[in-house]
């Protein structure tokens, strides 16, 4: 399947709000929808192929300045692995979308700000983030930033079926949505019924990329000065090289797959040489299925 890109026009910087224009609502007392203390629910990060991270991913996290004019968003087609609709992504190339869940308490409302940086559609189409997290609030503490966008809500209800009640989970999902569509989505949550009852937010924040310095070794016999590039954390290594002029091939190297010779010219085309990591394994990616058959005979 093909996916599809497209800015939508509605998130361009002609229709976003300027700062002194930002329509704020805080989720509090005056609504019955939130009730009880805080609580705080770590959470824990696992990035697909990358695992769990290394470092403290906040570092990474950026002002809500930057926020406001990186904000955008796309639409996209079905395909096999997302369902179509309307995504948050960032205008930076530097930057990228996390997504991070937190659980608080319902009561007393949220304690957050919203700031509506783009909307006015007649289909509530728009971007809506958290501008301040309130003193005091259910979500001080919790690790919500300001400059975050909540993409959904989930609430615990509980559903009586014959003799027995059954609990079930209750989403809406928010992200995209004007300032006025998402206050409507989080009034339409099931009521607060205990004081234990907690909301899941999942949010989606921005991020500078991660940049990771690496150092070339060449054989002596090469002659070459050793040479250092960066790369973007999460970057194929061997295309990487390659795409910035480091010549990988090694004439006199074997095939991993056959054990014949192995020389392309180092233009990667060949697809069977392998990098040997001397030190800094662990901060690579888990090895797949295939990549620890291919070095099964030869493990370095």
């Amino acid at each position: 399947a093909t996916t599809i890109f497209c800015t939508v026009d509605a998130f361009s910087t002609s229709t976003r709000c300027a700062p002194s224009n930002f329509n704020h609502h805080i989720i509090s007392k005056s609504t019955s929808l939130f009730s009880s203390t805080a609580q705080y629910q770590e959470q824990e990060l696992f990035y697909a192929a990358a695992g769990s991270p290394s470092v403290d991913m906040n570092k990474y996290n950026v002002p809500i300045t930057s926020c406001i004019e990186n904000w955008t968003a796309v639409l996209q087609a079905e395909t096999s692995m997302q369902s179509a609709g309307i995504f948050l992504k960032a205008k930076d190339s530097e930057l990228f979308v996390d997504s991070l869940k937190y659980t608080i308490r319902r009561g007393g409302g949220l304690g957050l700000i919203l700031t509506e940086l783009a909307g006015g559609r007649d289909d509530g189409v728009g971007i809506t983030i958290i501008e301040e997290v309130v003193a005091g609030g259910n979500a001080e503490g919790s690790g919500i930033q300001p400059g975050d966008s909540i993409v959904s809500l989930t609430v615990k209800k509980s559903v009586a079926k014959g003799m027995n009640a059954e609990e079930e989970r209750v989403s809406v999902a928010t992200e995209c949505l004007s300032y006025d569509a998402t206050i409507e989505a989080l009034m339409s949550l099931p009521e607060v019924v205990s004081d234990d009852d907690e909301v899941t937010l999942t949010v989606k924040r921005l991020r500078r990329q991660p940049k990771i310095s690496v150092k070339l070794q060449y054989p002596p016999s090469d002659n070459l000065p050793d040479a250092s590039i960066e790369l973007f954390a999460g970057e194929n290594l061997r295309r990487a090289l390659l795409t910035r002029g480091i010549k990988l091939n090694d004439k006199l190297a074997e095939r991993f797959d056959s054990g014949g010779m192995g020389d392309c010219g180092a233009d990667g085309t060949c697809a069977t040489c392998v990098v040997s990591v001397g030190k800094g394994m662990d901060l690579l990616s888990p090895m797949k299925q295939q990549e620890e058959q291919i070095l099964k005979k030869k493990p370095r």
